[in-house]
């Protein structure tokens, strides 16, 4: 059959209501006229599939992303601040640089993933940000290192709204949870990695080339051939999967029905951008995400809070590998207690700000001699992380709408810039050493953050509660879509509504999950 096709919404009391082809989701290309019903094993199956050619070029990526935009925090124990005579207020301008470069172009990169393949509008930003990481190298001074960081953000851009997307596209609600947390938690991982890397380029004596330019160069060239195997590998869509059969194409997109948020939408709908910019939650998420997100200017702090408490750069190097093993045991533990406890996102995620709060509790009360403590302390205050991962991996199961979600997921991922951007401004140098006002603003965010989530499930609840009383609608409706064959003949095909890319506020048949 031809992909040209015109759909038709018949209902009883308003026969021959027309609907543009723009406004159905390109799965429906696939699964319309489908009847049968898809075998869970068979399901289980194609899902398994999918796990095996997606999930390990995204964890890299994920992995490589948070590792290459840490560098700065690993160069900063290798001499980057002295080889470049950068003061303390330009070093915290290189790390806010990058989240000012993310948030710029926020917008138009999830426009970007709308309305190109999101495989290889990924893979091209790969290949810049790489471009610009190893370019680090060159650079003599704070002018040249605004520059390539400003580049880094404005490539990172694309990729946590991409595999959100991506995530949408092939997997369930449930399922989104866990792999969210899977390709979040190699944060973790790069942060031992990055340490061992560091470690190792911190016993590279060349004349003329210091260390933290080998960080760069290596890493640099790493992204490099990631951007490649991305370009080759990642596919753009269920429909359209190489390692996919046409049959497991039509299957692959008939497992997400239940999600009721269709594939993709090619096609920019006003109506649903101001959708999103008019519900509340959008505005949660967002103030969620930008206070979560203050905190993250540790990432680049860390290694010189740790040097404070008088550890040697060796050590230092070393101990950073701590924070991602905790990273990696939290976001595992806690992706998983939400998807085996139904409707448990917000209470799983406001647990583990209990004991980062205690973190922040004991980095300020314990005294400057007890430098194990002072250590420890610090490490619990990155238990939170879990709180930010469900919380990505919700709004995408609780937005339906293509421009929405895209828009939606603009909002909130610029309101995560602002935080990070606001971040290291914090850390002053008469702060120092014991830096009490950081902390401090660190420790209230960590108070609104939960207060924040269980807000937002009280929002969604309601929602539902409310839906759940409205008259249910049995007038009969069908969506046909009209196709025609290869030799001419104009035929119908059902249309499931799941597949008409309405938004969660359009679809009353839509129930939030919690």
């Amino acid at each position: 059959m031809s992909l040209d096709s015109s759909v038709v919404l018949r209902d009883l009391k308003h026969p021959g209501l027309s609907v543009s082809t723009k406004d159905v989701d390109t799965g429906a290309q696939l699964v319309a006229g489908l009847t049968s019903t898809l075998d869970p094993e068979e399901a289980l199956r194609i899902r398994r599939k999918i796990d095996r050619h997606i999930m390990p070029l995204m964890c890299v990526l994920y992995w490589v992303q948070f590792m290459d935009k840490t560098t700065l925090g690993y160069a900063a124990i290798l001499g980057i601040q002295q080889t470049t005579q950068l003061t303390t207020n330009e070093y915290n301008w290189l790390g806010t640089a990058f989240y000012l470069g993310y948030l710029v172009f926020e917008y138009p990169q999830n426009l970007a993933l709308q309305r190109f393949p999101v495989g290889k509008w990924m893979s091209i930003n790969i290949f810049v940000w790489a471009v610009a990481l190893a370019s680090h190298a060159a650079c003599k001074n704070f002018a040249g290192l605004l520059v390539v960081r400003l580049l880094l953000g404005v490539c990172e851009g694309s990729i946590t709204a991409g595999f959100l997307i991506v995530s949408s596209m092939f997997y369930t609600r449930t399922e989104q949870t866990l792999r969210v947390g899977y390709w979040f938690l190699m944060n973790g991982t790069a942060q031992i990695i990055s340490g061992f890397i560091s470690f190792g380029t911190l016993h590279i004596n060349t004349k003329g080339f210091e260390p933290w330019q080998w960080l760069m160069i290596i890493t640099g060239l790493m992204t490099l051939i990631l951007a490649i195997s991305f370009w080759l590998l990642f596919p753009d869509s269920p429909t359209n999967a190489w390692f996919l059969t046409p049959d497991e194409r039509v299957k692959a997109v008939q497992r997400i029905k239940e999600n009721q948020t269709g594939v993709e939408n090619k096609h920019f709908k006003m109506k649903q951008m101001i959708e999103a910019l008019t519900d509340p939650k959008t505005w949660l998420f967002a103030l969620f995400s930008a206070l979560g997100s203050v905190p993250n200017s540790l990432s680049n702090q860390q290694t010189l809070i740790v040097a404070s408490f008088g550890f040697s750069d060796l050590q230092t190097t070393l101990l950073s590998c701590v924070g991602g093993v905790i990273e990696i045991l939290t976001i595992l533990t806690g992706v998983r207690l939400a998807a085996r406890r139904p409707n448990s996102r917000a209470y799983v995620g406001a647990m583990y700000f209990v004991p980062a709060w205690l973190g922040i509790l004991l980095v300020n009360l314990l005294p400057w001699s007890d430098k194990v403590g002072l250590l420890v302390s610090q490490f619990l205050t990155s238990v939170n992380v879990p709180g930010f991962v469900l919380a990505l991996s919700w709004v995408n199961s609780v937005t339906a709408g293509h421009t929405k979600k895209v828009a939606t997921n603009a909002i909130m991922l610029s309101a995560y810039c602002i935080g990070n951007s606001a971040g290291p401004f914090m850390w002053k140098t008469q702060y120092k050493p014991r830096n009490h006002v950081p902390w401090a603003v660190i420790g209230a965010c960590y108070v609104v953050c939960p207060a924040l989530l269980l807000v937002i499930r009280a929002v969604l609840v309601r929602e539902n509660r409310i839906r759940d009383k409205e008259p249910v609608d049995d007038s009969e409706k069908e969506y046909i879509m009209e196709k025609f064959t290869e030799d001419g003949k104009r035929v119908e095909v059902k249309v499931d509504k799941e597949f008409l890319d309405l938004t969660d506020r359009q679809n009353r048949d839509f129930r939030y999950v919690l």
